[in-house]
């Protein structure tokens, strides 16, 4: 391969829009991928088993472990944030023009 042929696109800052999706479905997705990364960490961080993880959260275990995994497209925005605030986290929502 060649320099040629490679043709590099530099993100809009949102993998989600970048693929094509609808923008306010992309910021969504965005949302949701934000708040799934930052509640793996607080699990990790909190030291928590899966199955501890799943009785501090309310769930089941395979449920943690999808949650862990990055499974976005398992979990609604609504689920993430109360997920997070079962981890101990504290998410808002702001707003930009």
């Amino acid at each position: 391969m060649n320099d040629d042929t490679i043709q590099i696109t530099e993100s809009s800052g949102n993998v989600f829009l970048d693929l094509g999706f609808d923008p306010a479905e992309a910021e969504v997705m965005k949302l949701r991928a934000q708040v799934m990364i930052r509640t793996a960490q607080q699990l990790k961080a909190q030291g928590w088993t899966q199955a501890e993880a799943a009785r501090h959260l309310g769930i089941t275990q395979p449920r943690v472990s999808r949650l862990i995994k990055g499974k976005v497209e398992d979990f609604s925005l609504d689920m993430l944030l109360m997920l997070a605030n079962r981890a101990g986290l504290h998410p808002q929502l702001q707003f930009a023009r």
